[in-house]
């Protein structure tokens, strides 16, 4: 097992994306704290991984409160030993324009999309410091952060910034062993937020068709394996070629 005796905090775990993280970590010998803001869907997550012969605590936490996070990486730390990967997967979108978004929407979109990152890095960084041999963390950014959108304004801000604060995440803690990276989807799974995956909804890729969940999953158990250990700060599109059209 390439994770074995590691554990793993993976957040917006109760669905999508992050639950087949997860579930994927898991199943090559990380403990997993599946953290959600829906306690029920953390619970059921981490009882799955518990029923397939898995180790893992469910946690529900608004990682955008740094007084939630301060208390999620003691409580992780507390139930699984300590931290070596961070899986920064939690987001929500606007899907509003310019003239429609409002100062609130904007905030919660920045505090959570953004601002989660930068506090789950921030404390689960200083645990893995603190226990001197290293780690690793991945933020969840998106294509949505690299060109404008017709719609959402906030979530694309946040998602940009999101990928060069894996830059300097990268440059501050890699001098205690912490690898960061980003990885960016397109239309993987359910859209953001929502609990439903409707395969059939059109995509513009190279593949022909929609991502779905175990392919994010994938990635990050390379990004946070051995078999990128010379990787750090860069960026991975799973987005089926999406970003290599032109877009018309």
């Amino acid at each position: 097992m390439k994770l074995k005796d590691k554990v793993a905090v993976v957040t917006g775990a109760g669905r999508n994306i992050g639950e087949a993280i997860a579930h994927r970590l898991s199943k090559e010998g990380a403990k997993i704290a599946v953290v959600d803001l829906e306690a029920d869907r953390a619970e059921r997550v981490a009882g799955e991984i518990k029923a397939a012969g898995g180790e893992a605590a469910a946690f529900s936490a608004d990682v955008s409160d740094e007084d939630a996070v301060k208390k999620l990486v003691a409580d992780t730390v507390g139930a699984l030993g300590r931290i070596d990967i961070l899986v920064n997967n939690v987001a929500i979108s606007d899907n509003k324009t310019i003239f429609d978004i409002t100062k609130a929407d904007w905030d919660k979109v920045m505090a959570v999309t953004l601002g989660s990152p930068f506090l789950m890095g921030k404390y689960c960084a200083e645990q893995m410091v603190t226990q001197g041999d290293g780690g690793n963390i991945i933020n969840v950014a998106s294509t949505s952060g690299w060109r404008g959108r017709p719609r959402a304004l906030a979530y694309t801000a946040a998602k940009g910034g999101v990928i060069n604060l894996t830059r300097s995440m990268a440059v501050q803690l890699a001098p205690h062993n912490i690898r960061v990276n980003s990885i960016s989807p397109n239309k993987i799974g359910s859209p953001v937020g929502q609990a439903d995956f409707d395969p059939t909804r059109p995509v513009k890729n190279l593949a022909g068709h929609p991502g779905e969940p175990d392919d994010m999953a994938e990635a990050v158990l390379f990004l946070v394996g051995e078999e990128s250990k010379f990787i750090w700060g860069e960026n991975l599109f799973v987005d089926g070629g999406c970003m290599a059209m032109e877009v018309s």
